[in-house]
């Protein structure tokens, strides 16, 4: 484009050159016309208008030519900006063809079905994991059994606090000594209650 663009400016500036040099030999020819005229030499006369003539036709057919290299200069701009775009729309084309073929619709929803099914297996297990765990380390559900742990969990605090009220001061042994006159059931239920609070 850029080598048509030098031919092209070359070409105009040469029609430039040749316009005018026909402007200074028409501005000739008038002159000599007005003198032939005032010498009244009619054949001289006829022959330079004949050649004004034919120069106008000359200078009007250059600025014709000096319109179409114009034109032929827009055009190939024209045609140039067009094969920009159409390149752009191939690399485009060939973008959106290449992405289609890695983001197969089909391929994508498999993996999006497959990916909803393991979801799915997943959430079942873990409720299933939990359930049996529940089962495993909840409640049975026996009252009597359940009631023999807590005794059994009581009687080692029991023990242990026992341990550790032989070594309290006298102020407070009046206090274990009348909370000791109680039956070993009410101190359980006591202690019961005491856990059920926390």
């Amino acid at each position: 484009m850029r080598q048509n663009d030098r031919v092209l400016r070359k070409t105009q500036r040469e029609l430039d050159r040749d316009r005018g040099h026909l402007e200074r030999e028409e501005k000739k020819l008038e002159l000599e016309i007005k003198k032939a005229a005032k010498q009244g030499n009619k054949q001289a006369l006829n022959i330079l208008a004949k050649q004004l003539v034919n120069l106008r036709k000359q200078k009007t057919k250059s600025y014709s030519v000096g319109s179409k290299v114009s034109a032929i200069g827009n055009q190939q701009k024209l045609m140039h900006s067009n094969m920009k775009m159409a390149g752009a729309m191939a690399t485009t084309t060939k973008t959106m063809q290449d992405m289609n073929k890695v983001m197969d619709p089909q391929k994508t929803a498999k993996m999006m079905r497959d990916f909803e099914r393991e979801n799915m297996k997943m959430g079942m297990t873990e409720e299933m994991i939990d359930d049996t765990l529940d089962d495993i380390l909840g409640e049975s559900g026996d009252e009597e059994e359940s009631d023999a742990i807590v005794n059994q969990v009581l009687d080692e605090i029991g023990i242990e606090i026992s341990g550790k009220m032989a070594d309290a001061p006298s102020a407070h042994r009046s206090k274990l000594g009348e909370t000791s006159k109680a039956t070993p059931e009410d101190e359980i239920e006591k202690q019961l209650a005491a856990l059920k609070d926390l």
